[in-house]
């Protein structure tokens, strides 16, 4: 069968948040099989809070989780890394409120995973697969689930902005090329919003070292990583905000400029409907497939 995985030992950095712009020194530890994904807030007491739905918080900007008014902050990138490189279980220690922003996107933290390894453990993994679609819609976003054989995704955004437009990017879990083609993908943000958005609290810790910085024409801190970085990080994205489903899944998710919140409230009704979904595991040779986010397809290769 193939089995749970956390990592081989620990490992830390230290950075700054995107939103607060609060220094924070973090670190990834293993846990045993069954704990999942916890974050602990070493500045209060070791408090934990679960990466899971009951526990998603506001999801505007990031995707933050809050418990007995304990916040935990930007856990999507994070979040995505462990799915692409198939950590089960890991706790997370940090001594402030948000996961520090890095370069923006999940490779560091697929750095650090690959520094010290990934340990197989006893337990075997259970998936979600889906049994029956789900869509969601609000206005022009769109969201959906669909039974399939392994977790793929495909995504449409439509940026009014000359370097975006409109971009479609499909990811299949198979080849183990998360890192390569997803990992590297940067969030990103316009100057033209950045007074309105600091003066709502937000992008405090924002530089050109941690995201992609559009201008009205074109961008200030090129070269772009990928010709459609932008799809590419919203993939990143959503990977990790599905991940609060507690359980990598088997089944084909397509979204259309859906974002964060959209994100967990599909995570929120598969959890409630019980009849679109079943547990399973997998034999060695149905999951022949390494289970990491693949672009072949997409990219043309």
């Amino acid at each position: 069968m193939i089995h749970e995985q956390t990592i081989r030992s620990a490992v830390a950095c230290s950075g700054i948040g995107l939103h607060s712009g609060a220094p924070v020194s973090m670190r990834i530890l293993p846990a045993p099989s069954g704990t999942g994904i916890v974050f602990r807030r070493t500045d209060l007491d070791g408090f934990e809070i679960e990466a899971n739905s009951r526990n998603v918080a506001r999801v505007s900007y990031a995707t933050s989780l809050m418990k007995k008014g304990v916040l935990i902050s930007t856990t999507e990138h994070l979040l995505s890394a462990f799915i692409g490189m198939g950590i089960d279980n890991a706790i997370i220690e940090l001594d402030n409120l948000e996961l520090p922003i890095l370069d923006g996107s999940a490779r560091p933290f697929v750095d650090m995973i690959q520094k010290v390894g990934i340990k197989k453990q006893r337990k075997a993994r259970t998936y979600l697969k889906i049994c029956r679609e789900l869509e969601m819609q609000e206005g022009n976003k769109f969201i959906a689930v669909y039974p399939a054989e392994c977790y793929s995704v495909s995504y449409s955004i439509n940026f009014p902005h000359p370097l975006i437009g409109k971009e479609v990017f499909q990811a299949e879990l198979t080849n183990g090329s998360y890192l390569r083609h997803i990992a590297g993908a940067r969030t990103f943000g316009s100057r033209q919003d950045e007074e309105a958005m600091r003066n709502m609290g937000l992008i405090r810790g924002a530089s050109r070292e941690n995201c992609i910085v559009l201008t009205r024409d074109g961008v200030e801190n090129g070269p772009l990583r990928y010709a459609d970085e932008f799809v590419r990080h919203k993939v990143l994205d959503l990977v990790g905000d599905l991940a609060l489903l507690g359980k990598q899944i088997l089944g084909k998710v397509v979204a259309d400029r859906a974002g964060h919140a959209m994100h967990t409230a599909l995570v929120s009704r598969l959890l409630r409907d019980k009849t679109l979904w079943e547990e399973v595991t997998l034999s060695e040779e149905e999951a022949a497939r390494p289970h990491e986010i693949s672009a072949e397809a997409a990219a043309g290769v």
